[in-house]
């Protein structure tokens, strides 16, 4: 008999098994459930935690610097206490910077600070306002769905214009055209020329929508006179953003006239460190989860093995029968691993049928779907399950002694 033939039979024999102890059966496969609806949600939501945060990082553009006082993510409060001392950035060091730099496509300064909004007798309380020249675009990703971005002319002549975000304009105008009508950013008067495209929130954490773009002329003679300035800095190439990295740190160096010696005061932030900190969350979150899986198919495993043992001991005569009439070890331990491994797949579509209406409510929460990887590891992992606590039950049954077999009642 061929191995293909064996296991046809074993399949056959141990569905048969597997009919005749439903209740046993379903009992038995709890553990690996409970171990499959971990694994399976935990693959969904980390899947989900994947695309949301590179939706809202893509907002920063992997290939742009960007030039502050503070790093993102100071390690200790002492980190941040040393960055609080340092100068504040001026508006004259990205001038400069904008004509020494030779592998920067756009220089962008930025300066963003909260207002409250009002039109007619609507009003927001808090609304990000951002300074900035017309080329912000080069640098922050961001559309235009009605209307125009600021020209250079309004840029440079500070015109009290403005482009808002899609939730300002929700908000402020509702059903009527926010184009050409003036809105008041605390005491001073705005028109309308833009509404940005929709972009959603940023890593959960703040609306990238709730924001008013406006001349930096106007912000500093209107709002704040000598401001903390951020520099935005785009690449020329992505081949080159190391290279384009080190020419902006010592051009800023030598702007602000740092002595060789002496460490760097400011931070050129990047994408990248947040993706590095994300990796680690989610690898601490895939380590846990992996134990807390591991920890539910070992017990699962281990349920399996006794109960496969239990049949072994209850169909000792009918190995002793089919190893008298010829049956090899083979195949007797192919037939008790299939059994083994279709309690395992059965507990496996269980479990994928009780997790896939939970994934329909981490959805609500996360950009993801339950997809053909997810479920095809679920099922793997099952099936590896079923193999390995299997093989001792198997093995002790296809070593068995036909004429002791017989012999047991």
């Amino acid at each position: 008999m061929n191995l293909l033939a064996e296991l046809r039979e074993g399949f056959g024999i141990s569905w048969n098994a597997i009919r005749a102890n439903k209740m046993r059966s379903v009992l038995t496969t709890l553990g690996i459930v409970i171990g499959i609806v971990t694994v399976t949600l935990m693959g969904t939501a980390i899947e989900g935690l994947n695309r949301s945060f590179l939706k809202s990082i893509s907002s920063l553009g992997a290939d742009v610097f960007y030039v502050q006082r503070f790093s993102w993510l100071n390690r200790t409060y002492e980190d941040w206490n040393k960055q609080q001392k340092r100068r504040p950035i001026r508006l004259v060091e990205a001038r400069a910077l904008a004509n020494q730099l030779t592998l920067a496509e756009a220089v962008v300064p930025t300066v963003d600070i909260n207002a409250p909004l009002k039109y007619k007798n609507r009003s927001v309380s808090t609304v990000t306002v951002i300074g900035t020249t017309d080329t912000y675009l080069h640098t922050s990703g961001v559309g235009v769905s009605q209307g125009r971005f600021l020209s250079a002319a309004d840029a440079e002549g500070g015109r009290p214009v403005c482009v808002i975000g899609t939730q300002v304009a929700t908000n402020l105008f509702q059903q009527e055209p926010p184009l050409g009508n003036k809105i008041k950013i605390g005491a001073q008067s705005y028109e309308v020329i833009g509404v940005m495209e929709k972009q959603g929130s940023f890593l959960g954490l703040f609306s990238l929508d709730n924001r008013v773009i406006i001349p930096l002329k106007q912000l500093i003679a209107t709002f704040w006179g000598n401001p903390d300035i951020e520099i935005q800095v785009k690449a020329k190439d992505l081949v080159q953003l190391d290279e384009a990295r080190e020419e902006l740190r010592q051009v800023m160096r030598r702007v602000r006239r740092i002595a060789p010696d002496k460490p760097d005061d400011f931070s050129i932030n990047q994408q990248d460190q947040f993706v590095q900190m994300f990796d680690r969350v989610a690898g601490t979150i895939a380590v846990i989860g992996l134990f807390v899986t591991g920890l539910s198919l070992f017990v699962g495993g281990i349920g399996i093995m006794n109960i496969m043992f239990v049949s072994v001991a209850e169909r000792t005569r009918e190995i002793g029968i089919r190893k008298a009439i010829g049956a090899k070890r083979r195949t007797i331990l192919l037939q008790f691993l299939t059994e083994a491994a279709c309690i395992c797949m059965l507990g496996g579509l269980i479990g994928l049928a009780i997790a896939w209406p939970l994934t329909l409510v981490v959805q609500r929460f996360l950009p993801t779907t339950m997809s053909l990887t997810v479920v095809g590891i679920a099922l793997l992992v099952s099936l590896v399950t079923g193999v390995v606590s299997g093989f001792v039950p198997a093995w002790r049954a296809a070593r068995m002694n036909p004429v002791d077999a017989l012999r047991s009642e």
